[in-house]
């Protein structure tokens, strides 16, 4: 997969690049990630990006010619092809469904937003997505950007040390993911529960499922309201303290 970046401020997003998971799946070359700097399309000889909006308003707008150009260079340097997604507090909600998605994409273009925003005939004629992690206010799409790059080469095949990790993360099954203990077995008095050190795998995998299911219901209970549960798990809920049918509501 190659995945391409172009963004006004290209510093903030080479540095998270270099580190971790990411870095290694880069060496390995499961993934090609390219950084550009929309101003070096930009005319003129200060390089100018943005400019003040239409009809007044505080703040600056990213002005259409340089977003255009640089996207249509960048779009040139790869024969493969693949959505040209905006980072946007207007763009639809990422999440881990739409990462796996793009995990099966041969290219992704990423262009980040700053300021008040883009103009909007980028968003129009130029995009063919746009994406947001949130409901909060960022300065720019820089860190959304990171956000979907690092998500969508976890997906990718090689790029985790453990082939089952991603796998088990939360959301993969639409759950929290359970507790994890490692080394010492006890420390400052807490001790890990004796059910991941008993070596019965069955009982811990059911231990396990059923602390998914409590810690979502405790703490995202819109999730539990599309979870399968067996009848078993409804009763152990409820033992619990928590009805799974008021998560519904």
């Amino acid at each position: 997969m190659r995945i391409d970046i172009l963004t006004l401020f290209p510093g903030m997003i080479r540095g998270p690049l270099d580190e971790s998971i990411v870095k290694r799946a880069v060496e390995a070359g499961i993934v090609d990630i390219q950084v550009h700097d929309i101003r070096d399309w930009a005319e003129g000889k200060h390089r100018v990006a943005d400019d003040s909006p239409y009809g007044g308003g505080p703040g600056m707008v990213m002005k259409p010619e340089p977003v255009f150009a640089a996207t249509e260079a960048v779009i040139e340097m790869s024969e493969d092809r693949g959505p040209i997604i905006l980072m946007t507090p207007v763009g639809r909600r990422f999440d881990h469904s739409v990462a796996v998605d793009l995990s099966n994409e041969k290219r992704l273009i990423l262009i980040c937003g700053h300021y008040e925003g883009l103009d909007a005939r980028i968003h129009e004629h130029l995009a063919t997505d746009e994406l947001s992690i949130g409901d909060y206010v960022l300065s720019g799409g820089e860190l959304p950007a990171l956000v979907v790059a690092e998500s969508v080469v976890r997906q990718l095949p090689g790029a985790l040390g453990c082939a089952d990790s991603a796998a088990d993360d939360s959301f993969v099954h639409g759950l929290l993911e359970a507790p994890q203990y490692t080394r010492p077995p006890e420390y400052r008095g807490w001790e890990v529960p004796e059910m991941l050190v008993s070596g019965h795998h069955q009982e811990i995998e059911r231990w396990r499922r059923r602390r998914n299911l409590l810690l979502t219901a405790q703490r995202r209970p819109d999730l539990i309201r599309d979870a399968s549960l067996s009848d078993d798990e409804r009763e152990w809920l409820a033992e619990q303290g928590v009805d799974p049918a008021e998560s519904r509501q």
